[in-house]
């Protein structure tokens, strides 16, 4: 197989061996995704322990931007020596750094151990999705891709569940400690079932170490300038602007340090070409519009709603319910269809839905925004995965890792940038509703103080206001999506058929020979 074609682990691993790596993906994933719903719960127990109120955000924040902009990086790692001790490597860190956390003394030990656990996360999360294309046939990968749906959905239900257990019986750093037998298991299943085949020696060429460095400077600065911009600093400040003043200066560097790398970090093949180019600016919107449900839902809940905070996580965790059926059956759809035309329906559908949000009436009852969100996540499940599975079968193994890693990559970038977009949005939508002393913030002290309020209906109803207006801008990123899917994808994916060298223009796996 040369350095681009072929299908890599085909036939590497089979029967009970890969059902021992399928579980041990799983349980790895399963780390990264509880950790931050779980830690969400322990916040009270962690600052009356610690202190440091002001900075605790960055127990969240620290581990998004090491986990982000670390991505491109384990990519074309995994590229060029294996996906295995880029996989292990990964674990380990996020073992270390669970650890650590666990012994933290100050609030600024507990963040900069979580930033170790963002390095170990980053690797998880594209080293367990490349090798889920890398185990299983094109006409099979969507069994693995629920699987790992799965994994979410159950984590976005479980991990409040867990943490708040273990916050009401036990210390709060058992949250990090029993990170440590999970992943113990998925590093020994991994060692002892993961066997990647072997494949025909290609020059590997020189690391790109500074282009490695300057990506993470550059990602590092710049997703700091927009998580921390309008929460702890305004968006005009000196330091806001000093952060994207040298964001974009490093933009520069990274550009010249990697047209001159042997083999760079972020080739430049991955914007060259129709297909990744097109998925990597879909999913940045995709990215975008789920802050709508995730970071706004919980607080409409509670506050319009008047649920309380459990009722509100369920009303959000429909939607998890239903991504991962979604995703399943999607590909009834796109063997008929293509990747193309089947996500274009999912985003389409996903648009309607979430203009259908403003027009629920008010205050409504907690049935009606939990049925917009079950057809949301049915309508992002048959979005998201075709473009996934579509992407990575268009590229042979020496490729797949560096590809799977920029759509993660830009879906996480999405997500920062719609952040900080809608909380400017909800912000200015309270402030003018309140007349001017209305924000995010007021809410969040609300919720905890209810009395503290003289006009409770009026914030009510600015709070639903505010929300309306996330999820129009939501349905914005959505229609966005379907615009780059119509204008700049291919109609038929060039896929890369088991045992041929080269893409062959047709994305329907019906066609494809059986693994």
């Amino acid at each position: 197989m040369d350095g681009r074609g072929g299908q890599g682990a085909k036939g590497a691993i089979r029967g009970r061996s890969r059902g021992a790596v399928v579980a041990a993906l799983m349980l790895s994933m399963a780390l990264a995704a509880i950790d931050s719903t779980i830690v969400s719960t322990a916040v009270p127990q962690i600052v009356g322990s610690l202190g440091g109120f002001p900075i605790f955000s960055w127990l969240f924040s620290g581990y998004l931007l090491a986990a982000t902009v670390t991505l491109p990086v384990y990519g074309k790692l995994s590229d060029t020596f294996g996906r295995k001790p880029v996989l292990i490597t990964g674990c380990l860190l996020f073992l270390l750094g669970s650890a650590l956390c666990a012994l933290a003394w100050d609030m600024e030990s507990l963040i900069a151990f979580r930033v170790v656990q963002g390095l170990g996360g980053g690797a998880i999360q594209g080293t367990v999705q490349t090798l889920a294309a890398d185990l299983y046939p094109l006409k099979e990968r969507p069994k693995i891709q629920a699987r790992l749906s799965t994994v979410w959905a159950t984590s976005a239900v479980a991990g409040p569940a867990l943490g708040g257990l273990i916050t009401s019986y036990t210390d709060w750093r058992w949250i990090f400690l029993i990170n440590l037998p999970v992943g113990a298991l998925a590093l020994w299943l991994i060692a002892r079932h993961l066997h990647e085949p072997e494949r025909e020696t290609v020059p590997r060429g020189r690391v790109d170490w500074p282009g490695a460095l300057a990506v993470f400077a550059c990602g590092g600065v710049l997703l700091t300038a927009l998580v921390q911009g309008g929460v702890a600093w305004a968006w005009l400040s000196a330091p806001s602007l000093t952060l994207f003043g040298t964001g974009l200066a490093l933009v520069a560097v990274v550009v010249l340090v990697e047209r001159r790398a042997e083999q760079p970090i972020i080739p430049g093949w991955v914007w060259r070409r129709r297909t990744i180019a097109a998925v990597n600016l879909a999913l940045g919107a995709l990215g975008l519009l789920m802050v709508a449900p995730t970071v706004f839902l919980p607080t409409y809940a509670q506050s319009v709603l008047g649920l309380a905070p459990v009722a509100a996580g369920f009303v959000l965790s429909v939607m998890t319910l239903s991504w991962p059926v979604s995703a399943a059956l999607s590909q009834h759809v796109y063997r008929r269809i293509g990747f193309r035309n089947t996500a274009i329906a999912g985003i389409s559908a996903a648009c309607l839905v979430l203009l259908a949000f403003p027009l629920l009436p008010y205050p409504g009852a907690a049935w009606q925004p939990a049925l917009i969100m079950l057809l949301l996540g049915a309508a992002l499940g048959l979005f998201q995965l075709p473009l996934i599975v579509g992407v990575q079968s268009t590229v042979g193994w020496a490729e797949r890792g560096t590809a799977t890693a920029s759509i993660l990559f830009c879906r996480q970038i999405g997500q920062t940038l719609g952040a900080a977009l809608f909380g400017a949005v909800a912000n200015g939508v309270l402030s003018a509703r309140l007349g001017g002393s209305g924000s995010l913030d007021s809410v969040a002290r609300v919720l905890d103080d209810p009395g503290s309020v003289a006009d409770p209906e009026r914030l009510r109803r600015a709070v639903d206001a505010a929300v309306d207006a996330v999820y129009t801008g939501a349905a914005v990123a959505a229609a966005l999506a379907l615009l780059t899917l119509l204008l700049l994808a291919p109609r038929r994916f060039p896929v890369l058929r088991d045992g041929q060298q080269g893409p062959q223009p047709d994305d329907r796996p019906t066609r494809q020979t059986a693994d």
